[in-house]
């Protein structure tokens, strides 16, 4: 893994041997930037962001769009490559929009964070939220997935990625279910403190 050094700012330069700390954000559409250029796409932003505050990172987008659980759980050896330092794992939104039996999910998102745990691979967890016509009952098992993993592994949770843009049309695009290139900005700037977070806890394990 890396090894990086909070500057005087508290910001992460690049490790010793000067490269700088690899992540890959797992996901679906949403990380990918569905009809978005690749530039406007979340991990494109949320490294911009990183970068300007001081932070020698680099994202890779391992989003595909469609993509549920299980897939990201089918291509995940492939998709984090050795050398990662970090995941962003984003999946579930589609496993819900389909319905799916929550345990699903739950299944291939802790056999996701176990396999990279077993890799030595930190996992920040991004959550996702049930729609309420699904019903309580449904609801109560989707949103409790992320949550539980987190208490489980010791993970970095920040608990809906779509937190402040959902629902919000002028942040989405015409299929109001995508963020446009302001919603992406607004996932950015709501994730961005459990981002930090994530690097200072690796930081802290590089020590």
């Amino acid at each position: 893994m890396a090894l990086f050094a909070a500057a005087a700012a508290g910001a992460a330069t690049a490790d010793e041997k000067g490269r700088p700390l690899k992540l890959v954000a797992l996901g679906d559409s949403l990380t990918a930037g569905y009809q978005l250029p690749a530039a406007a796409a979340f991990p494109a932003v949320l490294e911009r962001t990183l970068r300007a505050k001081g932070y020698d990172v680099s994202i890779a987008n391992a989003g595909v769009s469609g993509d549920t659980t299980t897939g990201g759980l089918d291509r995940l050896d492939w998709s984090v490559p050795e050398g990662t330092d970090g995941v962003i794992l984003e999946l579930g939104a589609n496993d819900m929009l389909r319905g799916t039996d929550p345990e699903v999910p739950r299944k291939a998102l802790d056999t996701i964070v176990s396999r990279l745990k077993a890799r030595g691979i930190p996992v920040l967890l991004a959550g996702m939220r049930a729609s309420a016509n699904l019903g309580p009952d449904y609801v109560a098992k989707f949103d409790a997935i992320y949550p539980t993993l987190a208490e489980r592994y010791g993970l970095v949770l920040y608990p809906f990625f779509l937190e402040g843009v959902a629902g919000e049309a002028s942040l989405a695009l015409p299929d109001r279910l995508h963020p446009n290139a302001k919603g992406v900005e607004g996932i950015v700037a709501g994730i961005l403190p459990t981002v930090e977070i994530f690097l200072r806890r690796l930081q802290g394990a590089e020590r």
